[in-house]
């Protein structure tokens, strides 16, 4: 009994940030980590940064591919379908919704304005978590021009991220070589 328990606490925690958050998988971030590394304590903060790195690295909606790890982690395979099934259901639900009655309320200037005054709200959403994030990640000072120099270049070269993360890879096994090769002499 104690087991089912566990399985739907994992899929009533994702069906909430599911339901209750707009702007997509990186909006749903810092609610992911707040749950999971704050309140349920299933992560630290150390092992919540290393799943966002995978989850970002791999094909697949951000949201869905964090709640797969954190739902395996939690309960092996059957707790990242409970977890998966959280995260999916509630969008699934709005959106079948939405495509039912869009039609009517398409052309509505008060639902039109309503988007246009929640797009900004999404946007702090997603920024608001950075500063913890960045201190989580190991963000000084000293290295902060890195994801400066990411963000500017995916912005305004038009960069692909999957050239980002390659180059990150290649840099990070050439610097493991170059310390490999200094420990032998």
């Amino acid at each position: 009994m104690q087991i089912i328990k566990q399985y739907w606490e994992l899929f009533l925690v994702f069906f909430k940030i599911g339901a209750f958050t707009f702007g997509g998988g990186y909006a749903m971030i810092p609610l992911i980590r707040n749950e999971v590394v704050k309140k349920k304590e299933w992560l630290n903060d150390s092992e919540f940064i290393d799943m966002l790195a995978i989850a970002q690295s791999i094909p697949g909606p951000i949201a869905l591919n964090t709640a797969l790890f954190v739902g395996n982690r939690r309960m092996g395979f059957k707790g990242s379908l409970f977890s998966a099934a959280g995260i999916i259901l509630p969008s699934f639900i709005i959106i079948l919704l939405i495509a039912i009655l869009f039609a009517q309320f398409r052309d509505n200037p008060l639902v039109e304005r309503i988007f246009k005054g929640i797009r900004p709200a999404v946007v702090a959403l997603i920024a608001a978590p950075l500063l913890g994030l960045s201190r989580s990640a190991g963000v000084n000072r000293k290295n902060l021009w890195i994801p400066l120099v990411v963000a500017l270049t995916v912005w305004l070269l038009k960069i692909s991220p999957i050239f980002i993360i390659l180059a990150a890879i290649l840099l990070g096994l050439s610097h493991l070589a170059y310390l490999k090769i200094l420990m032998k002499k």
